[in-house]
Parts: structure tokens; sequence; C-alpha cells
């Protein structure tokens, strides 16, 4: 069926082929073929997929005569194919056939900047005619959680947050399982603070307030604040010791 979708098939190819179908390398003449998930793609049609690049020609199924193939290859995996290619999972020469222009996109979890903006993308998609807003505690929730499952798995968890929000605005108990009970409030120096006070002070109170909205991971909280860990256990150390 991967083969009939990609490449077509003639009538009568196989049961139930009542005509002749075009398939995706046809349709995409003159345009862009993009295939999702190009890392489960089986190993016998990765051999069809590799002489399809290199003759620009292929055969729909059941026929005899080659057709020729005009597109622009777009791939896209969540696999790490270097490492398939190494256990055999992947063929060799048709990964460095298509990976001539790699472009990594980064996960959730290493664009956390990004994450209010993307916040604010999805609710407006997800429910188009309300007006949600969310806190600023539940952002610092989101903001410390590592998402596994990427950008998909945030997308779910705002859409539950919206089933369970009644009113006009998402916080820490609409999102239970990424926001535990003890989540700390999210950090505002305004509101901590009604004089001046040393700069370091302010300091030791964002890393603890940070460490403990980072769940304890030091090394990602080292990485989201751009310093080393060895900076990071230095800077803690006095802070927690301030704090006793």
């Amino acid at each position: 069926l991967f083969e009939s979708e990609l490449f077509g098939h003639e009538k009568g190819a196989f049961t139930g082929a009542h005509s002749r179908k075009q398939g995706l390398v046809e349709a995409a003449r003159g345009g862009t073929l993009f295939l999702d998930e190009i890392g489960d793609v089986p190993l016998n049609l990765q051999v069809k997929l590799l002489r399809l690049l290199e003759t620009g020609t292929f055969r729909r199924v059941g026929g005899v005569e080659p057709q020729q193939a005009e597109f622009r290859l777009v791939c896209a995996t969540h696999r790490k194919l270097q490492a398939m290619v190494e256990d055999g999972s992947f063929r060799r020469d048709l990964f460095y056939r298509i990976s001539a222009f790699p472009i990594e996109l980064p996960s959730l979890q290493q664009r956390l900047d990004d994450l209010p903006l993307l916040v604010e993308a999805l609710i407006r998609r997800l429910s188009p005619d309300r007006q949600i807003h969310v806190s600023e505690e539940a952002i610092a929730c989101l903001r410390a959680y590592r998402y596994p499952g990427n950008i998909r798995e945030l997308r779910n968890t705002l859409e539950r947050a919206l089933l369970l929000a009644d009113g006009d605005e998402i916080n820490c108990e609409h999102l239970p399982a990424i926001c535990p009970a003890d989540t700390p409030p999210a950090f505002t120096a305004t509101q901590q603070y009604n004089q001046l006070v040393p700069l370091h002070e302010l300091e030791h109170d964002y890393l603890r307030w940070a460490l403990a909205s980072h769940q304890g991971d030091k090394r990602s909280l080292a990485q989201r604040l751009g310093i080393s860990e060895r900076t990071l256990y230095r800077k803690l150390e006095k802070a927690l010791s301030q704090q006793d």
C-alpha cells in the first residue's frame, strides 16, 4: 500500500485496483514531495526510494514503463537516522542521499524562551471563541517541565487545561500533571521588595526560586541560565548558606 501511495498503480495491479491511480511522486511533479517520518520507511521500500532519487524515474505498481519524476524532496523524522544507519535499520546510501541540507529543529525543552508565544498561539487555535489568559504561575510551571512528548505534549496539556478551566484564566490547578502542589510562585522582584537591596541578595533569592522551579535539575538549570554547572554550584552554595 505504501508503494501504491508513493508511485501509483495500474488497473488490475492487485485485488481492488479497479482503475489507474496517480501516486504522490507523480502528483508532486514540478513541486515539493514531503515525506514525514522517513525513519519509519521499511528497508525493502528504502531501496525503491533510493532508486527513485538516483535515477529520477519510477514505475507504477503493476506497470512496466518507467515514468519521469521531477520534484523537490523534503523529509522529516523524530528519529536519529545516523544511529539507525549504524545499527542497520536505515540504508547508509539513502541517508547520505537525503541529508544534503539538514535542518535541525530544536526540541521544546531547548527553546523554552518561545514557550509563552507558543502557548498563546496554541490557545488561540484550540479555543478561538474564548479569551483565555495563562497566569504567570502556570507559565512558570510550563517552563520548568521537560516535555518528553515535545510540542504535541504541550498542545495536549493546554487542551486539557481548557477543559478544566471554567473562567478566563488557566492556573496551576488546571495543569495537575505538570504543576505539583508545592510549585513555587512566579518570581517577581516588585512583589518581594519594597526597597532597594544589595544585588547579590536579589540574585540569591532568584537562584533559590529558579532551583525550586526547575525541580532540582541543576544541569538543565545551568543551561537555561547560560552558565556552567560549576559556576551554578558555587552560586547556589552561597545562596543556600545565606538562607540557612
